[in-house]
């Protein structure tokens, strides 16, 4: 990752965390003025600090974006979309009563963008008891997908969806004797209830060694990784932030081990290589969205224009973050002016094949969408992207 993106996200980072919290309106001056607008408030709780800081940054700043960008094309319709942005730290308490605050004392039509598998469900669990909504969650657990959440929809795939790719990317290469090393919380837990299923379904011999790593303590993730190694695996899954999963394959790679390293896509790219460097070299790691990259994918080249006129710099974090307030703003744009929030609901649970700009999205929760695209990238040891 270029030094210019730590600068900005550092810069983004201190303008968030004035006042330990923020409300961003992100709405345009021609749009502020339009008569008896329509303003949909999106509460969004995110780790601005604390381990995945650089991730919640990321995501944030690239939802902002496609608000300013909703609010200028739809300046006449009288609806605009107003984000209030809150600081959790990557930590679920703090996520949840961000939810109550941002539900209760500033009146959010839905709870947008939770990051992290403990906070999102802390965000799903406040958003049933106040009736509301919870869209697009970044990493949440597989549970919050089935019919029995009707009330939380996701843009980006499951887990599930990820570890298949993963898991028939090894099996295609041989590499059947697959082990897993994961943080020992939530969305570790998550990451391996899903490989493990992914097994299943594939009909692939089980995982021959998995370790949870606790916080705290070299020793904790020396003692997990010596299990693993025991059982020779050819592939080690790696479902960890980047700290873990930095360590993890440093010490690896010291021990002799010389199999490959598979991640999950919230590991995030430029955090890992941030804490790697050169050793990155040769991770592949799953991502959800398309390439930041200069693309003629629709999606991406109007992501793109929108970084081009700001400060940001592309990511897929940042992508990912656009895609999602895109969606809920067409949400809200068929729900109209006047919608409620079981109407609103309606309409989410009826787009299971929306296009938004070359990329798909199916709402509907309980309905399992095995034809989304997930790319495997790896990295050079420059922090190239490749195929």
């Amino acid at each position: 990752m270029d030094s210019s993106r730590r600068e900005w996200l550092g810069k983004a980072g201190a303008a968030l965390l004035l006042g330990g919290g923020v409300h961003l309106p992100a709405l345009s001056q021609s749009s502020s003025r339009a008569a008896g607008a329509r303003v949909v408030l999106l509460g969004q709780s995110v780790p601005l600090t604390g381990a995945a800081g650089e991730i919640g940054l990321a995501f944030a700043a690239g939802s902002r974006l496609a608000v300013a960008d909703f609010n200028e094309r739809n300046a006449a319709s009288g609806l605009q979309l107003k984000l209030l942005q809150l600081d959790d730290g990557y930590d679920a308490g703090r996520a949840a009563a961000n939810a109550r605050t941002l539900l209760g004392t500033d009146k959010a039509d839905m709870l947008f963008g939770f990051v992290g598998t403990a906070s999102s469900d802390a965000g799903a669990n406040v958003a049933a008891q106040q009736g509301s909504l919870l869209f697009a969650p970044f990493a949440a657990a597989d549970a919050l997908r089935e019919a029995s959440h009707p009330h939380v929809f996701h843009v980006r795939p499951g887990m599930i969806d990820e570890a298949l790719k993963i898991v028939r990317q090894c099996a295609t290469v041989g590499q059947t004797r697959i082990a897993l090393v994961g943080d020992d919380d939530a969305m570790g837990r998550a990451g391996l209830a899903a490989v493990q299923q992914a097994i299943t379904e594939l009909k692939l011999p089980a995982l021959v060694a998995s370790a949870m790593v606790p916080a705290g303590g070299a020793d904790k993730l020396d003692a997990a990784l010596k299990t693993v190694l025991q059982q020779t695996p050819q592939a080690i899954v790696l479902v960890s932030l980047s700290g873990t999963t930095a360590n993890a394959i440093r010490k690896l790679r010291k021990s002799g081990y010389s199999g490959s390293f598979m991640a999950f896509s919230i590991v995030g790219i430029d955090p890992l290589y941030a804490e790697l460097g050169k050793d990155i070299g040769g991770i592949v790691i799953s991502q959800v969205v398309p390439s930041p990259r200069p693309s003629a994918i629709p999606i991406v080249k109007e992501y793109r224009a929108a970084v081009d006129n700001s400060d940001q710099t592309p990511s897929y974090e940042g992508l990912e973050g656009f895609i999602a307030v895109k969606v809920a703003g067409e949400a809200v744009r068929r729900a109209g002016r006047g919608f409620t929030t079981a109407s609103l609901q309606r309409v989410m649970t009826a787009m299971t094949d929306y296009d938004v700009g070359g990329f798909r999205v199916n709402l509907r929760p309980g309905l399992r969408d095995a034809s989304r695209t997930i790319d495997l990238i790896s990295i050079s040891a420059d922090g190239r992207v490749l195929r």
